[in-house]
């Protein structure tokens, strides 16, 4: 069995600020619904999966808020003409087949992470559509990485590539379950976690030479940069804080089962969804699927 999990958020901004002045006869904008319904679908022609959900951020965790009061205060409000846009397409995905999953207080990396530990146990294949870097901790010989950027993408004419244990270990220079710890000496901006001044390839090193971060900061005077050891010495709390801050929850308890996962598209409510959008090529692509799905499934019911 796979499973496709969906970090919502990110691929509706993304999908956002890719598209730009699209809206229907009434004045609405469509950017985002657009982008984003195009990616997903084209995420299933990819990945052909048996189950998939699409998690959702619902608030920031008590625990990090707590260790960190500043996290993510750096990130910008969401512009206006999002906003509709999200609550619309939080409507349209189950439309589209998936679960919609969320928790409050909670982020949408760790369910993420608590439905790929729960699958893995299965014996479930598991890709994770995101960006994330905590997720990237996740990776191993049944999770993998779902990534459409270039630079990732082993030759020119591939659309998206899966990335697995070598490939992460080849893009972070430190297998999967090091790279909490190279974050925690980094730090990392996008969440307004701060490091300790040390770039993420010195702290991979750093990390692969000691074996880990517990070694590492027991070992400090072992370093042998006398800058990189001022570095550490000072920041030493906030490396371990930070280790903290970067460590996914996953011992949540699933808020949707995963049997509960199933795709199921309602092609019905697309339609007449995509209709109010105005989507025409798109709108046409999906009657055309709708069609040879019903098709097939009369051709069952007389076999």
């Amino acid at each position: 069995m796979k499973l496709l999990l969906i970090d919502g958020h990110y691929y509706v901004y993304r999908s956002f600020f890719a598209i730009q002045n699209l809206s229907n006869s009434r004045g609405e904008p469509t950017n985002a619904i657009f982008g984003f319904t195009k990616t997903v679908r084209r995420m299933l022609k990819d990945l052909q999966p048996d189950y998939a959900a699409i998690c959702w951020d619902e608030g920031l965790p008590q625990r990090r808020v707590e260790l960190q009061p500043a996290y993510k205060e750096t990130r910008k409000e969401m512009p206006p003409p999002m906003i509709p846009q999200l609550e619309l397409i939080r409507k349209m995905t189950p439309l589209l087949g998936f679960r919609n999953i969320s928790l409050p207080d909670t982020e949408a990396d760790d369910l993420m992470g608590c439905y790929a530990i729960a699958a893995r146990k299965r014996g479930w294949e598991v890709v994770l559509a995101t960006n994330d870097k905590d997720l990237f901790q996740l990776v191993n010989s049944n999770v993998r990485i779902y990534t459409t950027a270039k630079a990732d993408l082993a030759s020119p004419k591939d659309t998206h590539a899966l990335l697995g244990e070598e490939q992460v270990l080849a893009k972070w220079g430190v297998p999967a379950n090091l790279i909490g710890d190279v974050l925690a000496i980094a730090g990392d901006s996008v969440d307004n976690i701060p490091g300790a001044g040390i770039g993420r390839k010195t702290a991979a090193a750093l990390i692969l030479e000691h074996g880990g971060l517990e070694t590492l900061l027991k070992n400090i005077g072992g370093v042998k940069s006398e800058r990189t050891r001022e570095k550490l010495m000072a920041a030493k709390e906030q490396i371990v804080q930070n280790r903290k801050m970067v460590e996914l929850d996953c011992a949540l308890e699933l808020p949707v089962p995963l049997d509960s996962l199933a795709l199921k598209p309602d092609y019905p409510r697309l339609i007449a969804a995509l209709e109010q959008c105005e989507f025409k090529s798109l709108l046409q692509e999906v009657r055309e699927e709708a069609g040879r799905i019903a098709t097939g499934e009369q051709r069952e019911l007389q076999l």
